[in-house]
């Protein structure tokens, strides 16, 4: 089982009249609902409001067949985010997180025996005091040996001392098996460096393979040789990039349970042809994301047995 820890909320999407459409959504929610609909047992760690955006959200983590019996509830508000749109479709982000419910998540304590993984990323991994509990379990799923997915998803407005939360970033890579990073992302936290040599020494720290998600120029893998493998991109008719990396992710990690590969040796060792074939089957998915409004990762019926 795949288990996706981090925040829901709900995603505030301006229509072409100027209204604010709210949409379900969240890195860490999007993660486990793209994984979900492609058929990896997925459950959800977060603590998550008991107001009618709150029921919303679990309703669909439940339609997902993701299982909900780690989703701790509480009468703290939904975070909201207000989302801008580019003309090229890129999405850039407001919040509203004061007191909000996911900043309140409890350590979970033992997770289910079944788990194989356990992925994090986004807000949770900045916004204190669940910051610190997240990191915590990533610390301690990784000693349990279990392969730790992270996805840092950076939000710069909510990051105040930018060198603080990158010395933070080096700090769990010893302890993360699977690093996703958009380039955009790659190269905020590289800082003055060059962000490829930069992506090399944090895999010299730790993870297993660092996959980096590059837009409309493809998906690329340093893998567990040191060798950069990349596929290109999916031509589709953008809509908006809401939850494209989030399903990259949530894709990564149904291809590597579908695969028998969901643990940090394995992802060590999956060959330039194997990384091909899960680039091209996470790419196939987030094309679909980004062809349709809103973060609304495919399910596995609409994706062909050969992208598999």
């Amino acid at each position: 089982m795949i288990v996706v820890a981090g925040e829901a909320l709900v995603d505030l999407v301006p229509t072409t009249g100027g209204a604010l459409l709210p949409q379900l959504g969240g890195g860490p929610y999007n993660v486990a609902i793209a994984a979900g609909r492609l058929d990896a047992p997925t459950a959800f760690l977060s603590r998550v409001s008991t107001d009618t955006f709150g029921d919303a959200l679990v309703a669909r983590l439940k339609d997902a067949q993701v299982d909900v019996s780690l989703v701790q509830r509480g009468p703290e508000p939904t975070t909201l985010a207000v989302v801008g749109l580019a003309a090229d479709g890129s999405a850039r982000y407001g919040f509203y997180v004061e007191g909000t419910a996911d900043r309140l998540v409890a350590d979970p304590g033992p997770l289910p025996a079944a788990t194989q993984a356990v992925s994090f990323g986004t807000l949770s991994m900045v916004l204190e005091p669940g910051a610190s509990v997240y990191e915590s379990l990533l610390r301690r799923e990784s000693a349990n040996g279990r392969l730790t997915a992270l996805d840092p998803n950076i939000r710069p407005v909510l990051i105040p001392d930018a060198d603080a939360y990158r010395a933070r970033f080096r700090s769990w890579l010893p302890d993360v098996g699977l690093l996703k990073v958009s380039i955009e992302d790659a190269q905020w936290l590289a800082g003055d460096a060059d962000v490829m040599t930069e992506i090399r020494r944090w895999q010299e720290i730790g993870p297993a393979a660092v996959v980096i998600t590059r837009g409309g120029d493809g998906l690329a893998v340093l893998s567990g040789d040191g060798q950069l493998v990349e596929a290109p991109p999916v031509r589709v008719d953008v809509v908006d990039t809401i939850g494209a990396g989030d399903t990259v992710q949530g894709a990564l990690l149904a291809w590597l349970h579908r695969h028998g590969t969901l643990s940090k040796d394995a992802v060590g060792t999956l060959t330039d042809q194997d990384w091909r074939a899960a680039l091209t089957f996470a790419g196939a998915a987030a094309a679909i994301t980004v062809s349709r409004a809103g973060a609304e990762p495919p399910r596995s019926a609409e994706l062909t047995h050969q992208q598999w």
